[in-house]
């Protein structure tokens, strides 16, 4: 009697933990796609709006906030030059939050810049604060220094603004490698593809949850202010506008291209960043959770984000155990087989550790090789938030 209860507790939590871990990363895409083309066969689907003439176009602020970024003021001054918008309508400001090198002196060669300058360095969520203050634009992009976006980027993002409800557009983040094999770089390429295909899916549903600081926007008239100390402060400033009632729209036709990490070390610190903000943010967004008050937001909020900044990364890891437990008490072939299956897994996780420190490549091991990577540093971004959940500034990640 005491071993068929303790057999079947650890199959139901066996099952449990797998049937968590299927659904964040493959169920929920899987449920998503199905509940988009039953919306589009209903013909529910949303026309994409037209712009208006020049002369209608609402004032943008274009935003970048930045610590010493001396090194890409040129390049970034170049590529906002080339962005297709009335030069009368469109604001280029940049916030340099405690800048000690070059930048200011850089950025005041260039006259269309308004210069917004903090000599104490506070983080990028006090930063965007500080330069919304002097916001006079009914509309702001925010951008980062390190990335490059496509010329119609800002048209494509004032479109989306004309959808009824939206009051935040995301754009999509590219990442490119500056070398091939660049392992870094394409490990951070290849989930950004999927990232950005959950996204659109759930902005065509409903809304985005949440945007990414390399490219989002939002209406002034609407916006939350994110708390100074927000390790994601791009991902609470558009959630709090989700909050509030209102959409984030998302959109591949705006897009921003950036170099990925220069390697594994240094895709660490900003995963481990990532995953503290993300416990940050899901606590403090957590009435967002509660499906009385918010039917469709609490699906798509918990299936994409809460899961796996939380409860996966644990079952991910009980799972192992409890096969373990489940094969030596003989509780079936399936284990045997699941046991085996996990073994496999996690050997080819080893190979692609292995290949990534002696500079080798091959897909094939890699994939679960920074599968695991990211779920690793959910584990570190919990000690990260202890120790920085005072403060939203954190030290820069190398690029390739």
């Amino acid at each position: 009697m005491c071993l068929s209860f303790v057999m079947a507790t650890l199959k139901f939590f066996f099952w449990a933990c797998l049937a968590v871990v299927f659904y964040t990363y493959i169920g929920y895409g899987m449920l998503l796609y199905v509940l988009v083309r039953l919306k589009r066969l209903a013909g529910m689907s949303e026309p994409e709006p037209t712009l208006p003439e020049d002369d209608q176009l609402p004032e943008v602020t274009l935003m970048i906030c930045a610590y010493n970024e001396e090194a890409v003021v040129e390049e970034k001054m170049a590529n906002i030059r080339q962005l297709d918008y009335p030069a009368d309508k469109f604001c280029v400001m940049w916030v340099t939050d405690g800048s000690n090198d070059r930048s200011n002196e850089l950025l005041r060669q260039y006259p269309e810049v308004m210069l917004v300058y903090s000599p104490e360095r506070r983080g990028k969520a006090a930063a965007m604060q500080h330069g919304l203050h002097e916001n006079k634009a009914s509309y702001v992009v925010f951008t980062d220094a390190n990335t490059m976006l496509n010329s119609s980027s800002i048209r494509e993002i004032v479109r989306q603004f004309m959808k009824d409800g939206v009051s935040c557009v995301s754009g999509e983040k590219r990442v490119a490698a500056r070398s091939e094999g660049q392992v870094a770089a394409e490990g951070e390429g290849l989930y950004w593809k999927y990232e950005s295909m959950l996204k659109k899916w759930d902005s065509e549903l409903y809304s985005a949850m949440g945007a990414a600081g390399e490219l989002f926007a939002v209406r002034m008239s609407d916006y939350r202010e994110a708390p100074s100390n927000a390790l994601l402060d791009d991902f609470m400033m558009s959630m709090l506008i989700v909050m509030d009632g209102h959409r984030i729209a998302y959109t591949s036709d705006a897009y921003a291209i950036e170099y990925g990490s220069a390697d594994m070390t240094e895709e660490s610190k900003r995963k481990r960043r990532i995953a503290a903000g993300g416990l940050q943010s899901v606590w403090w967004l957590r009435r967002l959770m509660n499906p009385f008050r918010f039917p469709v937001v609490s699906f798509l909020f918990v299936s994409h984000r809460v899961l796996r900044w939380t409860l996966t990364p644990f079952a991910m890891l009980a799972l192992i155990p409890l096969n373990i437990a489940l094969i030596v008490l003989n509780a079936g072939t399936v284990y045997t087989v699941t046991g085996i299956l996990q073994f496999l897994f996690y050997a080819a996780t080893a190979v692609g550790w292995g290949m990534v420190v002696t500079g080798r490549k091959s897909k094939l091991f890699y994939v679960p090789y920074y599968f695991m990577f990211m779920n690793v540093n959910v584990f570190r971004g919990i000690s990260y938030l202890r120790s920085h959940r005072y403060s939203g500034t954190w030290e820069k990640v190398k690029r390739g």
